[in-house]
């Protein structure tokens, strides 16, 4: 059985009311990537898909 932890979320006031974003889609938003486990195939293979898109979004931002 696998442990649950509960995903932590933020909302945000916009002019057209509230967005509810799960934490880490919102670190993402603001150029972050957050890494909470070891690298394996499959933990790279999301970090590669981060970070390429976060370069297509704005390639003079940093990404942190």
């Amino acid at each position: 059985m696998r442990n649950s932890i509960p995903m932590p979320y933020v909302v945000e006031q916009t002019s057209r009311g509230e967005r509810t974003y799960d934490l880490y889609s919102r670190l993402l938003k603001d150029n972050i990537i957050f890494l909470q486990t070891p690298i394996d195939d499959t933990v790279a293979s999301v970090i590669c898909a981060q970070l390429i898109h976060l370069e297509s979004e704005n390639p003079d931002k940093d990404i942190n």
